[in-house]
C-alpha cells in the first residue's frame, strides 16, 4: 500500500490515479478518502462534488458499465476490491483511449465529465463509492459503451462469458464505439452578444451559444441576465465559460435619474448574478470591466489598484468588478477606449474629416486604445492558456495618446492634416456640456493601464497606432 498521497496522470487526458495512505492496525484501517486541501495541491481538479453515492456488489462478477456520465466524479473503494475501466467518450482526438486499473482501498480515480466508466468486483460483498460535482437527475441519458466493444479491447479478469459474470439486460444492449454519438464539450456562452464587444468575441468563439437583452433574433437568445429569475432558470449546466460583454455604456446618461438605475442594473446586480450562477455550477466567468473605476490621478494604472470611481458609470462598474471576484474561476478584464463595429470616436473623426470639419478634441484625457478585435483575442487567450485567473488589464500597446492626438492620427489617414484638429480641455468641455443642458459625467484624465500582467502570460498587444492603422484600412 503507498505510504505518501499521490496523483498520477494517465493515457486518457484528465483521468488522474490517487494513492491513498492507508493506516491500519489489529482494530482494522484508516484513510482520508478525499482531502480536498492536499489533493488540489497535487493536480486534482477542484471539481466541487455535491453528491455521495454507493454501490454494492453481493457477488464477485458483478459487472457494470461503460456509463458516460455528464459530470466529474472520484471513485474509491470501501470495502473489497473492483476492476476498473475507462474508456474517453468525448469528442475530439482522445475519443476511444483506454485505461484499466484494480483499485483497493489504497486507490481512488479521479474521472472526467464524458469518460466512460465500467466496474468488475473482484470479491463478494464490495462497496466502492464515488463524489460526483452534479446531482443525479432520473431519466437523463447519456451515452454508453458496450462492455465487450473490439475497439476498447478490455482485459476484463473474469471473462464476459464466464457464469461467474452477471451484466444487466441494458448493459448487454450498449452500442459499440462505432455507434456511439461521442459526448460533446460542455458549452461557451456569449453575454451581450448584439454588443460591439459580443459581436467580435462571436468571431472569435464561432461555436458559443448567443444572447443579449432583447426578444430572440436569429442565433441571439434572449437572456436579462439582471433578472434573478431568468438567471435561475438558464441551463448553466450545459456550459463551462460564460464571457460577460453586456453592459450599459452611455456614459454621461448615467448621471440622470433613468439611466443610474439601468447602470447599476446591468453593471452590477447582472454581473452579481452571473457569479452566484458560476460559483455554483463551476462556471469560467470572463467579466469586461472599465479605466472608468479609477479617477485618473495615477501615472499608470495596474490591476490590484484600489478603485476611485468619479461617476456613475464607473461606479456600478466597479460593484460589478466586485462581485465578479468573489466566484472562484473568474477573469476580470479592465479595458479602456473601446473601438469596434459601430458607432464610435475613430469613426466619427474619420467622417468630420471627409466632411471637411474640424473639430476641437481634448488633449489632457490620455489613454490608449483598445480594438475589440484585440479584446477579444485577449480573451480568448487567457481562456485557451487557462492563464492564472484574477484581473487582467487589456488594451493596445505603444505609447499613451490623448484623445485629440487620436483624433490628429485620423485626419492625416483620411487626408486632412493634422492641424485641422484644435484643442480643447476637459474643463471647458465640462463647461460646454453643462451650458447645453446635457447630463455629464467626470472622466479620468489618465487611463493608461499597465500590460506587464497580460504579457507575463504570452499575448502581446498591438500597438495603437499599428492597430488604428489597420481599423481604418
Amino acid at each position: 500500500m503507498s505510504t505518501e498521497l499521490s496523483v498520477d496522470p494517465t493515457d486518457i487526458p484528465g483521468l488522474l490515479v490517487v494513492r491513498l495512505p492507508v493506516h491500519g492496525d489489529a482494530r482494522g484501517w484508516f484513510k482520508e478518502n478525499w482531502q480536498r486541501a492536499k489533493m488540489t495541491a497535487l493536480g486534482l481538479p477542484d471539481f466541487g462534488p455535491v453528491q455521495n453515492n454507493m454501490s454494492f456488489n453481493a457477488s464477485r462478477g458483478a459487472t457494470r458499465g461503460i456509463h458516460t456520465e455528464p459530470w466529474d466524479k472520484f471513485v474509491s473503494v470501501a470495502t473489497g476490491r473492483v476492476f476498473a475501466a475507462w474508456v474517453d467518450m468525448r469528442e475530439g482526438p482522445s475519443l476511444g483511449a483506454t485505461f484499466s486499473i484494480e483499485i483497493g482501498p489504497d486507490v481512488a480515480v479521479f474521472v472526467p465529465r464524458g469518460v466512460g466508466n465500467s466496474y468488475q468486483a473482484l470479491e463478494d460483498g464490495t462497496v466502492y463509492s464515488y463524489l460526483v460535482n452534479d446531482h443525479f437527475v432520473a431519466g437523463r441519458t447519456y451515452p454508453a459503451l458496450n462492455l465487450a466493444d473490439e475497439t476498447a479491447a478490455i482485459a476484463w479478469p473474469i471473462p464476459l462469458e464466464s457464469d461467474e459474470v452477471e451484466i444487466s439486460e441494458k448493459d448487454r444492449a450498449n452500442p459499440r464505439l462505432a455507434d456511439v454519438t461521442p459526448m460533446k464539450p460542455k458549452k461557451t456562452l456569449i453575454v451581450g452578444a448584439r454588443g460591439q464587444l459580443g459581436r467580435a468575441l462571436a468571431a472569435v468563439f464561432p461555436e458559443a451559444d448567443l444572447v443579449d437583452l432583447g426578444p430572440a433574433d436569429g442565433d441571439v437568445q434572449s437572456l436579462d441576465v439582471s433578472s434573478p429569475e431568468a438567471v435561475e432558470a438558464w441551463p448553466w449546466s450545459e456550459y463551462a465559460v460564460v464571457l460577460n460583454a453586456a453592459a450599459y455604456t452611455a456614459v454621461d446618461q448615467a448621471e440622470t435619474p433613468e439611466g443610474r438605475a439601468i447602470a447599476w442594473a446591468a453593471n452590477a446586480v447582472a454581473p452579481a448574478l452571473l457569479a452566484r450562477a458560476a460559483t455554483e455550477h463551476r462556471l469560467t466567468l470572463v467579466h469586461v470591466s472599465s479605466d472608468y473605476v479609477f479617477d485618473g490621478t495615477s501615472e499608470i494604472h495596474t490591476e490590484d489598484e484600489p478603485f476611485s470611481p468619479l461617476g456613475v458609470y464607473g461606479q456600478s462598474k466597479a460593484a460589478g468588478d466586485i462581485a465578479v471576484a468573489t466566484t472562484p474561476r473568474h477573469y476580470v478584464v479592465r479595458t479602456s477606449w473601446v473601438i469596434g463595429e459601430g458607432r464610435n470616436f475613430v469613426l466619427t473623426m474619420k467622417s468630420l474629416a471627409e466632411q471637411g470639419v474640424s473639430p476641437a478634441v481634448v488633449d489632457d484625457q490620455i489613454g490608449r486604445l483598445t480594438f475589440t478585435t484585440t479584446l477579444a483575442d485577449a480573451i480568448a487567450h487567457l481562456v485557451g492558456s487557462e492563464a492564472p485567473y484574477g484581473t487582467y488589464n487589456v488594451t493596445s500597446g505603444g505609447e499613451p495618446l490623448s484623445w485629440q492626438q487620436v483624433a490628429a492620427e485620423v485626419f492625416a489617414v483620411a487626408g486632412r492634416s493634422r492641424e485641422d484638429v484644435g484643442a480643447t480641455s476637459t474643463e471647458d468641455y465640462f463647461r460646454d456640456a453643462a451650458g447645453s443642458g446635457k447630463p455629464i459625467s467626470p472622466r479620468p484624465l489618465n487611463s493608461v493601464l499597465a500590460l506587464d500582467k497580460l504579457e507575463a502570460t504570452g499575448f502581446q498587444p498591438p500597438a495603437q497606432l499599428d492597430a488604428l492603422h489597420a481599423y481604418l484600412s
